[in-house]
């Protein structure tokens, strides 16, 4: 049965780690939330670690200036995972190949060190896709004449970042993840190593059991995150508890007029995806 605490306190004495997401939790790429950052900070000083888990599709390390562009403080998280941690992972077999790449060059640090050369959906072996090239400007179906070469040539993409959509000050911003969703309508294969999937909770978990000095009790860890296919449902299938910011990406949907959270709207939300939170709250707070 889900319930609705006031804040993160009222959540103390149930658990030990908690593994945040990072866009739309505690920023929206234009600015942080201080009462968020304020919420995690407290619980790295009071409970335990704070490890950050994020679909960014760039390696952690490269992340944190970003983080700190945004007055996101160091004291707010303990330890850092990424999609693109993960990601890198599965780049290792394909050293060697020609990629189709698909993304920004800001995401260069996601594929730099391998031994990869740079191809069209013609001619690569394979694809990866950190994004849209120009996110702002363009949408999916831009790519589907190209996708649809690849995907008859049975090319498998690669995805660095399994979210659909991310908020952007006050626009919505689409993602690699929708990308993927495309290429999968075309008949292609589509490999995720981010939320929902459970490489990236692997590489979370050992990142707390690391900053703790001992294993995880997987019943004393709470996923904090806004995306209801990405975080909410990340943590359903890994059997982890999860407290749903629900005025996040999905605001529009959970809250009345007067600003505040419908409690059977957010049940409608998870329950459309056939997921389930053991908690869900307006915004990060104390």
């Amino acid at each position: 049965m889900m319930d609705f605490p006031p804040g993160l306190s009222a959540l103390s004495d149930r658990y030990d780690v908690v593994l945040c997401d990072v866009w739309g939790v505690i920023h929206n790429g234009v600015e942080s939330f201080p009462e968020a950052c304020a919420a995690l900070t407290r619980w790295g000083e009071t409970r335990g670690p704070v490890v950050l888990i994020s679909n960014s599709p760039r390696p952690s390390y490269d992340v944190v200036a970003q983080l700190d562009g945004l007055s996101v403080p160091r004291s707010a998280w303990q330890g850092f995972v990424t999609s693109g941690d993960a990601t890198r992972a599965l780049l290792t077999p394909q050293t060697g190949k020609k990629v189709w790449k698909v993304g920004p060059e800001r995401d260069a640090p996601l594929w730099a060190g391998f031994d990869l050369t740079l191809a069209g959906p013609e001619d690569a072996d394979f694809i990866l896709c950190s994004g849209l090239y120009e996110d702002e400007k363009e949408v999916p179906e831009d790519y589907r004449d190209r996708l649809k070469v690849a995907a008859d040539r049975g090319l498998l993409f690669i995805c660095a970042n399994p979210d659909r959509v991310v908020q952007r000050g006050d626009r919505l911003i689409f993602c690699a993840g929708a990308l993927a969703d495309l290429y999968e309508s075309l008949g292609g294969r589509v490999v995720m190593a981010g939320k929902p999937y459970p490489a990236i909770y692997d590489l979370a978990v050992a990142e707390a059991a690391r900053l703790l000095g001992r294993p995880v009790d997987r019943d004393r860890v709470l996923c904090i995150g806004d995306g209801v296919i990405t975080d909410v449902k990340g943590a359903h299938d890994q059997k982890l508890a999860c407290l749903f910011v629900a005025k996040g990406i999905h605001g529009e949907k959970a809250v009345g007029p007067d600003g505040q959270l419908v409690p059977d709207a957010v049940h409608a939300l998870l329950d459309a995806e056939a997921v389930g939170a053991t908690h869900a709250i307006g915004d990060l707070v104390w």
